[in-house]
């Protein structure tokens, strides 16, 4: 069975949600956030101490939308994924790429220097900064949004997911009112399909029996 270790609300929803679109049947392990402070005996498990980290047999995995990506291929055929033969395979590869390294990079600051370091640590300028280069970066969502109601191949996708998320964190964070009308319509039906709910109650649940709390 498939292994996931998970903190509420991080990247490691990506695959979450991508599980339970697909249906797969896995295991779900909670971890205070971030797991390498509050939960020292997982860097035995996961040397960086970071999150996702996902185990299927031999395979083991840290990066989210690539865990992502390997589940649909892996353990499809599924629609989530578009194949190389697709015309749209590039626009989808790209949006996977896109997802993490243009979108999440910039919020990982704004959640850091306006959340996660100690008062003293803090740094307002560098959120501000980061904050409008996300939302900058955002605009290539923004136009994609605007042409159809998913990023690429006409339908919805594992490039959907990951980029799903990074719409989950800009919320989390306050970002969302700054959302262009496209990107907020985008989101608003992303949140709505069952994929999602569903991730979204394993989270909750499993952080209740597990006894992790949500992170403040």
């Amino acid at each position: 069975m498939i292994t996931l270790y998970h903190c509420h609300g991080a990247r490691s929803f990506r695959p979450l949600w991508m599980l339970e679109e697909m249906g797969l049947d896995y295991e779900l392990k909670m971890l205070p956030f971030p797991p390498r402070v509050f939960a020292k005996e997982y860097l035995a498990i996961n040397p960086l101490g970071t999150i996702p980290f996902m185990i299927d047999g031999d395979t083991k995995m840290t990066e989210s939308s690539g865990i992502c990506h390997y589940l649909g291929t892996r353990h499809g055929p599924t629609p989530l994924v578009v194949g190389i033969d697709d015309p749209a395979y590039g626009a989808y590869l790209n949006w996977m790429f896109f997802s993490d390294a243009t979108l999440t990079f910039p919020q990982t600051l704004v959640l850091r220097y306006g959340t996660l370091e100690p008062a003293e640590r803090r740094q307002p300028q560098v959120v501000e900064d980061y904050a409008k280069w996300f939302l900058g970066r955002l605009r290539a969502v923004e136009a994609a949004a605007g042409q159809g109601d998913y990023l690429c191949a006409g339908r919805f996708t594992a490039a959907d997911v990951v980029n799903g998320y990074a719409l989950r964190l800009a919320s989390n964070l306050g970002l969302a009112k700054d959302f262009g009308p496209n990107v907020a319509a985008y989101w608003t039906r992303l949140q709505q399909r069952d994929g999602y709910q569903r991730a979204l109650a394993a989270e909750t649940r499993a952080g209740e029996e597990q006894k992790v709390p949500k992170r403040a």
